[in-house]
């Protein structure tokens, strides 16, 4: 597939280097040459220096037999007017684009088909919002990921010491927890991953993915760790744009601090937020953290755009008593450093935008992809078409599906229903099949598997 990307930044980059060896024709465009050549002595590409939205720069960049935009600079208005452009000069199939502000985004009929031509609009801060969302919805939760409209979840926790499953192997999982159904679909420890098999021993602080129907959840959890009881007071730091979207959506169920050092934009929250209790201050002050009651808070989320300064704030909350921390930091080379120690969950926007992403650039009927481990590794959910005859999964148990090395089948949604993917499950026709990846290298493979031959009609 030949791709052009817009924008060498942290999403532009990070996406480039996923895509690139993947048998993609890739080329990046941004007007920061230096950055480019950092990117291309990194990755194999093509670069060309300029504005992504002029028309010269697009067909230079090969826009007249190109498959693929995706505009992610840091102006919306470029990636827009990138979309027009490509959709009126070159007739280029699919325009994605990255969007920040509200105020375009409340207003659906600027992207119809007869206005701006964006087939897909990828919202940075409404990603990273719902992923915080998620983890502080299921206390314990290192990462949670939706599949199906969220009726499956992929979860990931940290077995503790004094689970009732760690020093026991997987198959004992069914014995504990006989009407409970759920599959081990990856286990990582001391960062190297290990294929689960029904003799694989959990031990404590291993990294355990597991999936199972979303009422089960917590039922799983409570085998590898002690459950942990629900959040009530959250203290968000930052109220831009993730803060107030986190706090907007949370204020009605818990109990919101939002502390912003600049008093316009404390005004401005104050008025556009109903019960969240806005303060004025740094977060890195200790007599401000102590002022909002910092030693109550059940989680203390540092969401400012300083990578610096949230890493700062997180650990004095933690010691200052928080119980739980979550930290935003959008330099990769930071998240592995900190996560882990005072600060529990990092969280890379990145790589939480990266899956949104790639769900459109995959091959095959891939319906939802995300990045897990930092990229590492990859969960897929894709529709199973065709007949026995030109598909290689439909009418196969999943036994007999020929997967690539490090590939699990976790589960299979038909319609309503969740079966958890044993090797007996048959799978049908326009089930959704959902797959773990522990080396993403593998999804051309994954890929090809979900491709319909040419009997199918």
């Amino acid at each position: 597939m030949k791709i052009i990307i817009l924008g060498a930044g942290q999403v532009g980059a990070t996406l480039a280097e996923n895509l690139s060896g993947e048998r993609n024709d890739i080329t990046v465009v941004d007007t920061d040459s230096d950055r480019l050549r950092e990117l291309s002595d990194r990755v194999d590409l093509r670069t060309v220096t300029g504005r992504g939205s002029f028309p010269a720069v697009l067909s230079q960049a090969g826009a007249e037999d190109a498959d693929m935009l995706i505009a992610v600079t840091s102006s919306d208005e470029v990636n827009m007017i990138a979309c027009q452009v490509a959709y009126t000069l070159f007739r280029i199939p699919t325009k994605i684009a990255r969007i920040r502000a509200t105020s375009y985004l409340m207003h659906e009929k600027l992207f119809h088909p007869e206005a701006l031509p964006i087939d897909v609009i990828i919202s940075p801060e409404q990603v990273v919002t719902d992923y915080i969302r998620r983890l502080i919805d299921l206390p314990g939760a290192l990462q949670v990921v939706n599949f199906a409209g969220g009726r499956v979840q992929l979860v990931a926790v940290r077995a503790y010491y004094g689970g009732p499953l760690v020093g026991q192997a997987l198959r004992a999982l069914r014995q504990h927890m006989p009407n409970v159904d759920t599959r081990v679909a990856a286990i990582f420890r001391k960062n190297r991953a290990l294929q689960p098999e029904g003799d694989t021993v959990i031990e404590a602080d291993d990294e355990v993915f597991f999936i199972a129907a979303r009422n089960d959840i917590r039922a799983v959890m409570s085998e590898l760790r002690r459950l942990e009881h629900n959040y009530k007071r959250v203290i968000i730091a930052g109220g831009g744009n993730i803060g107030y979207r986190l706090a907007q959506s949370m204020e009605h169920r818990y109990r919101v601090k939002l502390l912003e050092r600049n008093s316009a934009r404390c005004t401005w929250l104050a008025e556009h937020l109903s019960r969240t209790v806005v303060m004025s201050g740094h977060a890195t002050d200790r007599d401000q953290l102590i002022k909002a009651n910092i030693e109550n808070a059940d989680v203390f989320c540092a969401l400012t755009n300083d990578d610096e300064a949230n890493i700062m704030s997180s650990m004095l909350a933690k010691r200052l008593g928080a119980r739980k921390v979550m930290t935003l930091i959008s330099n990769p080379a930071y998240v592995d450093l900190v996560q882990g120690h005072d600060i529990d969950i990092a969280i890379s926007p990145q790589q939480a935008t990266i899956g949104n992403l790639l769900a459109h650039v995959r091959r095959g009927d891939v319906v939802s992809v995300h990045s897990l481990r930092r990229g590492a590794a990859e969960a897929i959910e894709a529709i199973a078409r065709g007949d026995a005859r030109s598909s290689k999964v439909v009418g196969r148990r999943v036994d007999q599906i020929d997967l690539p090395e490090g590939t699990t089948i976790g589960a299979v949604v038909r319609g309503e229903t969740v079966l958890i993917a044993h090797d007996d499950v048959v799978i049908e026709q326009n089930d959704h099949v959902i797959m773990f990846l522990m080396d993403r290298r593998r999804i051309i493979d994954v890929e090809k598997l979900f491709q319909v031959g040419l009997t199918f009609f």
